[in-house]
């Protein structure tokens, strides 16, 4: 005898060995044996042989009518024997009941399973919505194979010209459109990226980075609203100096300003005036609203999003030729040693005499010409007393930072900036620490202390940034955070540090100038009337969210710039270049500030000079693959600083971006911002 049964959802038959009980012991075409229980059995049969019935039934099955079967079978339930006779018109023989068993069993949308043996047609309803959805799945599976042809021919299909940016950053799995992107990439053995340059859907590298920064972090587009410009209040006190700003020629936001006034007793005036869009902007107006939303201006080489609408930073901008709302701290200092005898806060109208740019004066102003009072040049007398106050100032944080345990800064990195006009990049190499940088560095660390003491003795909160050793001891790293409370600066050497002199392009400083504000004008009752109290949610929020959009802006920057150095190679022609090594197998050009990896790299000391050969780049996945040429013997880099245990804060003012060089950079350059990543956290 032989059987027809089921096991674990599948159907099939053999020759029965033994029976005992309920159960068959029976033996396969394969010669296999098996235990088949007897409620598994459905046909027991002595003709045709196992093999040929089952190859009998297959073609049985094949040939089923299903949905005339579907209408023979009625709304009852049945079993396979029941239905077979009204199919065939007889008892179904073995080899037809086996045919109807696979048909029944294949076809779930026509029958449901009820049983072993039995099964209930599907309702009218369900069976057409069920066949109408296959129908839907073969049509899209023919315009899913269509898109895949179109783009394996570099076309891209219609479909798809509109949903490019989704398909590459956040694909609906399911679409057809994903599922056609996916399978052209696997037939041609690419990636979504490459694919969608290849056709067109992204025009460039470029604008693929582009793309993908704008789509994470601005889904609206990087537009504005329009909005109402505010204006500061009209009856502001006048400001009886001239003051002038040292800016990057690339520089819009003009944010800080300097004066220097003679006193009649013999004492020096410097007036450090910051741009106040806090005396207009209201906090949770309109404006408000935008700059939280952004938190931060974005940089990149040959680019910006600003925090502000251009309205509004015109508004506000320190413009030459202009007398503009400003908050302004005026430090009274001693020229014999240039100690600070009193500080004043105000808020004023400041006249700007001029807006100088270092791309017209790094050539006349330097050490040299400072001390030996020879050049011309705009505000020569004013430039020459601050950089005496500039190099006192940063010889007390000098002796502040080895209170701290920290050894002296070095200023022999140098710095990057990047233009870019027409596609075409320019980088310019500017060595750190030259006196136009110094001096606005150190008014505005001394600004930024100044006005967070001034905060934290005025029992009113602001945002901070510590930086200090954390766990670990004197080994650990150093951390930079961002406090509502006043705490130590170590690597800038201050006792507090509030960053204050950006409103126009950060967010915290806007904040801040809203708190030292209500310092300057209330006193003691400024807790009261300030905006942000101790312990205050908001403020909080504030802090997290900045850090998170600063850091995703610093990474944009970073890949941007790290995209203009690949750029400038192949602009360049550049296949044998010099680079100074980081440490271990990181090195960075001379030229340009790019890190590259060289696994494998004999050890070499730290600061050799060594030169490469470019093999070759990817402005897609920003790669790039050299090999070592040369490690001349005689070479030392002089521009590299090695300190392990202190941390350059590349986030304050990512490098080689001019803009940012000009004052952001400059305020925290001494000690914060390096001009490429630091060694032990090269560039992807």
């Amino acid at each position: 005898m032989n059987v027809f049964f089921e096991e674990s959802g599948d159907f099939k038959v053999g020759s029965v060995m033994t029976q005992a009980g309920e159960a068959y012991q029976v033996e396969m075409a394969s010669g296999k044996r098996t235990k088949v229980k007897a409620k598994d059995v459905l046909l027991q049969f002595e003709k045709p042989s196992p093999a040929d019935l089952m190859e009998q039934a297959k073609a049985i099955a094949a040939d089923v009518d299903l949905e005339f079967l579907w209408e023979v079978a009625g709304e009852e339930e049945f079993g396979f024997a029941e239905l077979g006779a009204e199919y065939f018109g007889h008892a179904p023989q073995p080899a037809e009941a086996a045919g109807l068993i696979l048909s029944l069993h294949s076809s779930p949308i026509y029958f449901y399973k009820k049983g072993r043996g039995r099964y209930k047609a599907a309702p009218e309803q369900s069976l057409r919505a069920a066949l109408a959805g296959i129908e839907k799945k073969k049509q899209q599976a023919l315009v899913q194979a269509a898109y895949v042809e179109e783009l394996k021919a570099n076309k891209l299909p219609e479909s798809m010209q509109n949903i490019v940016l989704q398909l590459l950053f956040k694909p609906d799995k399911n679409s057809i459109e994903y599922k056609a992107l996916d399978a052209a990439c696997a037939e041609l053995h690419t990636n979504p990226q490459r694919l969608m340059l290849a056709v067109g859907g992204v025009q460039s590298a470029k604008a693929l980075h582009m793309a993908k920064f704008l789509f994470e972090n601005f889904p609206k587009g990087a537009g504005f609203p329009d909005v109402p410009v505010p204006a500061a209040p009209a009856n502001l006190p006048v400001a009886d100096v001239q003051a002038f700003s040292i800016d990057d020629v690339t520089t819009t936001e003009i944010d800080d300003a300097f004066s220097v006034t003679r006193l009649a007793d013999g004492n020096v005036r410097i007036g450090i005036h910051i741009a106040a869009p806090g005396l207009g902007i209201k906090p949770d107006d309109a404006v408000d609203k935008i700059a939280r939303g952004r938190m931060s201006t974005v940089y990149m080489p040959g680019d910006k999003i600003t925090m502000l609408p251009d309205s509004i930073v015109d508004a506000f901008t320190l413009a030459e030729g202009k007398t503009c709302p400003a908050l302004s701290l005026y430090a009274t200092l001693n020229p014999a040693d240039w100690s600070v005898l009193a500080t004043e806060t105000r808020a004023e109208m400041v006249p700007i005499a001029n807006n100088l740019r270092h791309n017209d004066l790094d050539d006349l102003v330097n050490e040299e010409t400072l001390a030996s009072g020879a050049g011309d040049y705009p505000h020569k007398e004013s430039l020459g007393l601050i950089w005496q106050w500039a190099q006192v100032l940063e010889a007390a944080r000098m002796v502040k930072r080895e209170g701290f345990g920290l050894k002296p800064e070095q200023n022999n990195r140098v710095d990057y900036n990047f233009y870019v006009e027409d596609d075409v990049v320019t980088v310019t190499r500017r060595k750190r620490g030259a006196p136009l940088d110094k001096i606005v560095a150190e008014l505005m660390i001394f600004a930024n202390s100044t006005w967070g003491k001034l905060m934290h003795d005025s029992g009113v909160p602001g945002i901070y940034r510590s930086q200090g050793r954390g766990v670990g001891g004197w080994n650990a790293k150093m951390q930079v955070r961002m406090l509502t409370h006043a705490a130590p600066h170590e690597g800038l050497g201050v006792d507090q540090y509030a960053w204050s002199t950006s409103p126009l392009r950060r967010y915290t400083d806007l904040v801040n100038q809203w708190q030292i504000l209500a310092c300057a004008e209330k006193g003691v009752m400024a807790p009261l009337v300030a905006h942000f109290k101790h312990k205050d949610a908001e403020l909080f929020a504030i802090v997290s969210q900045f850090d998170a959009a600063y850091g995703a802006y610093a990474d944009h920057q970073a890949n941007m710039e790290r995209y203009w150095c690949l750029r400038w190679l192949g602009q360049e022609n550049a296949r044998q270049v010099e680079a100074v090594v980081l440490k271990d197998e990181v090195l960075r050009l001379t030229d340009i500030p790019l890190i590259i990896r060289l696994p494998g790299m004999p050890s070499v000391a730290r600061g050799a000079a060594v030169k490469l050969d470019i093999l070759r780049w990817d402005e897609v996945d920003l790669t790039i693959e050299a090999r070592l040429l040369e490690i001349p013997t005689d070479a030392t880099a002089t521009d590299v600083d090695f300190e392990d245990d202190e941390v350059d804060e590349a986030g304050d003012a990512p490098a080689g971006d001019a803009e940012v060089a000009d004052q952001t950079a400059a305020e925290e350059n001494t000690a914060e911002v390096t001009a490429a990543p630091a060694a032990d956290t090269p560039a992807p």
